[in-house]
């Protein structure tokens, strides 16, 4: 019975997060924030608006994959996803990002976490699902455009008259959606290659 206990609170330690976990997720949410406020700059030109759900999740999988390998316990992506979620909230995107990175966090955890955080192609999915968070910037776009515009007053009106001309085709709605599962796809791949040894190293096959 003693052993058992002592086996069981092993079990129980093993799966609670730890400072050093929460380091990293706080490190590695730094870095994702970094870059997408990065490629946001190009948002400045109406057309590449669209283009942040290429160019954040391509270039974003080569930090998260190092992240992916330092995870090892639920709860790690979640926390990661709802920073970025959280910080794109406070930076004036509104809080559709933090409700994305609530669901799709959580989402992704269970994803990484059914291939026991050490499947390669679990890892990848969960890339892709995470970086749907993205997407959750636009939401305001389509769903009140108006509003949203108000607070961008300060951008000038020929900006705002293309942006809003852009983002009325309502094809870009399944197109940004699909282009952060595709490119979180090949920036996953892409991170992948170049930490080889990492994930060799973590033990993800």
């Amino acid at each position: 019975m003693l052993t058992g206990g002592r086996e069981e609170n092993k079990m129980s330690n093993s799966t609670k997060l730890k400072g050093k976990d929460l380091i990293n997720i706080g490190i590695y949410a730094a870095i994702y924030c970094v870059i997408m406020t990065a490629v946001a700059m190009l948002g400045f030109i109406p057309i590449m608006m669209p283009m942040l759900c290429v160019l954040v999740p391509l270039i974003g999988g080569i930090p998260m994959m190092l992240f992916m390998t330092k995870v090892n316990k639920f709860g790690m992506i979640t926390i990661y996803s709802v920073i970025v979620g959280l910080f794109l909230w406070i930076t004036g995107m509104g809080y559709w990002p933090f409700l994305f990175g609530i669901v799709f966090g959580v989402l992704a955890d269970l994803i990484a976490k059914s291939g026991n955080y050490k499947s390669s192609k679990k890892t990848i999915l969960s890339y892709m699902v995470f970086c749907l968070v993205t997407f959750g910037n636009f939401v305001p776009l389509f769903i009140d455009a108006e509003a949203y515009f108000v607070t961008r007053q300060s951008f000038g009106e020929e900006y705002i008259t293309t942006l809003s001309a852009i983002m009325s085709q309502t094809w870009l709605i399944p197109a940004m959606i699909a282009a952060c599962l595709v490119c979180g796809a090949l920036g996953a791949l892409l991170g992948k290659a170049l930490l080889k040894k990492h994930f060799v190293k973590a033990g993800i096959a």
